[in-house]
């Protein structure tokens, strides 16, 4: 199963929108972290944080935050030669579906990620079987839904806000004791919250929030790799290369020759 692009931990501000044209034998799997709007046969769902949508080549995609920020991932794959594997899954097309477990989806996304850009000698190999596996837990128990989605949580708008808040300002110290006040929740019980709706720690997200914004900086300017670590909330430089090689899976530097 070729990747052909993909996005972890990508992020965008309320007033975009995301556009995938129909492309024939590429399909894209978009999983959402974050609430946000889907445009289906013209008209708009809402979704839920915990959410896939597998857009076949025939369906164009288009997307959006709904709220302040959208946070997804997302993968460009070929599906020639894998039809009868995919269509075996029965998995359920252009229309979002709950993900049965978002935690393991997102460590099978990052995995992939880490994967697509090394240069291991079996680096397709795994691929294709991350990738497999990949679909086969969005399949899993999937139940689709072409109503509104919505979360009942109570906390879910300030909760929205505060991970708005860390993925904008991804240079502030977040600790859990900070994120917590801004909430007004007890420090246990945030934690468990925060895990609950968004399928992943508060500190991981703070974490993958700098990636992101790193990502975006060394894609986008020619500042040095101690500037970017410094721009991101950093003290030192060495320590922001190896979480960032740890999570991407290269270096800053050759991430940016790749980008």
């Amino acid at each position: 199963m070729n990747i052909v692009s993909i996005g972890y931990n990508s992020a965008y501000g309320r007033d975009y929108s995301v556009r995938r044209a129909a492309s024939g034998e590429v399909w894209t799997l978009i999983l959402m972290k974050s609430r946000a709007r889907f445009r289906v046969n013209d008209m708009w769902l809402h979704t839920a944080p915990g959410t896939a949508v597998l857009f076949d080549g025939k369906t164009a995609a288009e997307y959006s935050a709904d709220g302040e920020i959208l946070v997804c991932d997302w993968i460009c794959f070929e599906v020639s030669g894998d039809l009868e594997f995919i269509e075996s899954l029965e998995l359920v097309r252009n229309v979002p579906v709950q993900i049965p477990d978002a935690e393991f989806a997102d460590s099978l996304v990052r995995n992939i990620d880490s994967e697509f850009y090394s240069q291991r000698s079996r680096r397709l190999k795994m691929l294709d079987s991350l990738m497999r596996m990949l679909l086969v837990k969005v399949s899993e128990n999937a139940e689709s839904d072409s109503k509104v989605m919505q979360t009942a949580d109570p906390h879910y708008a300030a909760l929205m806000d505060l991970r708005s808040k860390i993925y904008r300002n991804p240079q502030q110290k977040w600790n859990v004791d900070t994120m917590a006040a801004d909430v007004s929740m007890s420090r246990s019980y945030f934690q468990h919250i925060y895990r609950e709706v968004f399928g992943v720690s508060c500190i991981t997200d703070v974490i993958n929030g700098k990636i992101e914004k790193a990502k975006e900086i060394l894609g986008e300017t020619s500042c040095t790799v101690s500037q970017v670590a410094a721009m991101c909330g950093y003290d030192n430089e060495e320590h922001f290369m190896r979480q960032f090689k740890k999570i991407v899976g290269i270096t800053p530097t050759k991430y940016r020759k790749m980008t």
